[in-house]
């Protein structure tokens, strides 16, 4: 690791111990005993085949340079600092921003499933953030559903000829906004009133929404100036990733 590696690295952890020391132990994700059991093991078994997927992409990305674990472990901290930093919004959740479309962006969406469930393991055990029965279900909203939209905004804003910056924008903005669409989905199902599962979405949507849309703008502009930031200090890093041209093969995520 060279000194504009190791720079990165410390910076990295700087800003870790520094916002997520004050993080309080009541806010959550989705939290522990909130969802029926049935629900909790049918979304974990949902999430098996894109962590599988995520683990061999990841030793793909590693067995290509194991320099790329440089921006691999700062887009792990990258979602644990961002999504650690909560607005109580509704009972058995908060809104808070996710972290996940850097990751997206720079090595596709089913890498970032790893980095995500990682994450939240973390959070839940020492943080009280999440819960441990919850895993599957908070995975499949933050660490599945909005990455994949993240990296499908990217690459059409590549299609469309449009700004890159703009386009690392709009793929964090709306990836976090997904992964509250989901979430809001997920309590749907467990949580509604008379069967009327349409009405409960729109409910946990409305609770939501004032605080999640100004929290997806800064997440956008944050991943933007991440981004700006390793285009200045970390251009071998980006190129070994293949940022700014095709992140994957066809057909691989």
């Amino acid at each position: 690791m060279d000194k504009k590696e190791r720079r990165m690295v410390f910076a990295a952890a700087i800003v870790a111990a520094c916002l997520c020391t004050g993080a309080t132990a009541g806010a959550m994700h989705i939290m522990e005993g909130y969802l029926p059991a049935g629900y909790c093991i049918a979304w974990g078994v949902v999430s098996i085949p894109f962590l599988v997927a995520g683990f061999l992409k990841i030793k793909r990305i590693l067995e290509k340079s194991r320099r790329n674990i440089t921006l691999l472990a700062m887009s792990g901290a990258f979602i644990f600092v961002i999504s650690s930093l909560k607005i109580p919004s509704v009972t058995g959740s908060c809104s808070h921003m996710t972290g996940t479309g850097l990751g997206a962006i720079l090595f596709g969406p089913a890498s970032v499933s790893v980095l995500g469930i990682i994450v939240l393991i973390f959070q839940a055990v020492l943080l009280a953030h999440g819960g441990l029965t919850t895993l599957g279900a908070n995975t499949f909203s933050m660490a599945i559903a909005g990455p994949f939209v993240s990296f499908g905004i990217y690459k059409l804003c590549g299609k469309l000829k449009v700004s890159k910056h703009v386009g690392v924008f709009l793929a964090a903005a709306v990836g976090d906004l997904f992964t509250y669409c989901v979430t809001s989905i997920q309590l749907a199902l467990a949580h509604n009133a008379d069967g009327n599962v349409g009405a409960a979405i729109v409910k946990f949507l409305g609770v939501f929404a004032p605080t999640q849309l100004p929290l997806a703008v800064l997440e956008g502009i944050l991943t933007v100036l991440v981004v700006m930031a390793l285009e200045t200090y970390g251009t071998t890093e980006l190129r070994l990733v293949g940022f700014g041209s095709e992140l994957t093969k066809k057909g691989e995520f």
